[in-house]
């Protein structure tokens, strides 16, 4: 099952482009369900059919929806959250501060994505698209499974370390509600299983995100500041762990023609595009021309899913049904004695990296981007002898502790 993931600057293009490639991807013979988590809800615009928030059939083969999963999960975090507003409580904070305070950070965000991962892995489908937000919500929406899966890991053991303390110290009146100590609440079991049920949806939700299947899909226009964001936001999306599979330069003004308003436009957008190319190979670009009309609906959407794709037929669907090719963002290789962590960050300058160790946690941040990367278990044991930002490519490397290695 394909996952493609297609954001870009708002006023791009990528809703179109989005409903565009599933158009083609159905008259392909592929059953696909393209979805939007965009709250601006334009997919039902570009495909001139009603979308609502579960999969409908627009066309022969191709399903949409407007994800709005805002319900969704709200359960497994309400009992944490009445566990902490509990604490809070205890310690004297106002109860109104205290119920702000425990909103679990993107909530509507995480809940979206837990629909799409539920699409991907039961629905009948073949190829998924999703028509994302604008890359600044994409990129904070890509990021928060792993935060809040992170911010759970630490909170779990803790919570069961203090359950099996005081378990012998629980009376059977103290079943079924929230045991006190020192005037602090102690969480119940179902507490701790819902944080649980949770910490195991996030962890669903990136696993399928970074697949092997899954590849985002950047949607531009050749213009100076559209083109500069395009360029930050895949050096973050590779921070991520995300890879991009290919870039989609929308709107482009052909050369022909002796209107001299046209023919500027025309050689100021192809400086651009040869910037695009440079800058993002060997990832390929796709060039879509400025219509004649909007493309609305599925028979102008059809025709430019041929523009961007080629003809329909089954040569097409290989194409957009195979996985991106390439090593994986974010790997750890042997070099002798050492261990290599190597993580790409294209495009990214050695003046804006930032690196750092905090326990068991590497620390990367490029520019306004942050990943806090948990070690595999053979790194937690090693020591931090060197780094180094090359061709987009960071390589840290560890030395094997020995006061934490046993000698064989």
């Amino acid at each position: 099952m394909r996952l493609l993931l297609l954001t870009g600057k708002g006023g791009v293009g990528k809703t179109t482009v989005a409903a565009a490639t599933a158009v083609h991807a159905a008259r392909c013979g592929v059953k696909t369900l393209v979805a939007s988590t965009d709250a601006a809800h334009s997919l039902g615009d570009a495909l001139a059919a009603p979308v609502g928030s579960t999969p409908t059939e627009v066309a022969d083969g191709l399903f949409a929806q407007q994800v709005d999963a805002r319900a969704r999960g709200e359960q497994s975090w309400r009992e944490v959250q009445e566990y902490l507003i509990g604490v809070l409580d205890a310690l004297g904070v106002d109860p109104v501060a205290a119920e702000e305070l425990t909103v679990l950070p993107g909530a509507e965000e995480v809940l979206a994505l837990l629909e799409v991962r539920d699409q991907v892995r039961g629905g009948p489908w073949d190829l998924v698209v999703l028509d994302c937000a604008p890359t600044a919500e994409t990129l904070r929406l890509l990021a928060l499974p792993e935060a809040l899966s992170r911010y759970l890991d630490r909170m779990l053991p803790v919570e069961r370390r203090v359950l099996r303390a005081l378990s012998a110290g629980r009376g059977a009146g103290t079943a079924g509600r929230t045991a006190r100590r020192g005037g602090v609440p102690v969480p119940r079991d179902s507490v701790v299983e819902a944080a649980e049920r949770l910490h195991a949806e996030l962890n669903g939700v990136r696993e399928v995100l970074t697949d092997t299947a899954t590849s985002v899909r950047l949607v531009l226009t050749p213009e100076t500041v559209v083109v500069a964001e395009a360029r930050r936001t895949w050096t973050s999306l590779a921070l991520h762990g995300y890879r991009v599979d290919g870039v989609v330069a929308n709107r482009v003004i052909p050369a022909q023609g002796e209107d001299a308003w046209r023919s500027g436009w025309a050689a100021a957008q192809a400086v651009r595009l040869a910037e695009v190319g440079s800058s993002f190979a060997p990832v390929p670009v796709l060039t879509v021309p400025y219509a004649a009309a909007e493309p609305v609906g599925a028979a102008a959407l059809a025709d430019l899913g041929e523009t961007l794709y080629g003809p329909a037929g089954a040569a097409s669907a290989r194409a957009l049904l195979a996985e991106p090719t390439g090593e994986a963002p974010l790997r750890v290789e042997r070099s002798g004695p050492e261990f290599v962590l190597v993580l790409d960050l294209p495009l990214a300058r050695r003046e804006d990296l930032e690196l750092g160790r905090r326990g068991d946690d590497l620390l990367v941040g490029v520019g306004s981007a942050r990943r806090v990367i948990a070690l595999p278990s053979a790194l937690r044991r090693c020591r931090v002898v060197g780094a180094h930002l090359r061709d987009g490519r960071l390589r840290v490397r560890f030395e094997p502790d020995p006061e934490l290695w046993r000698p064989l």
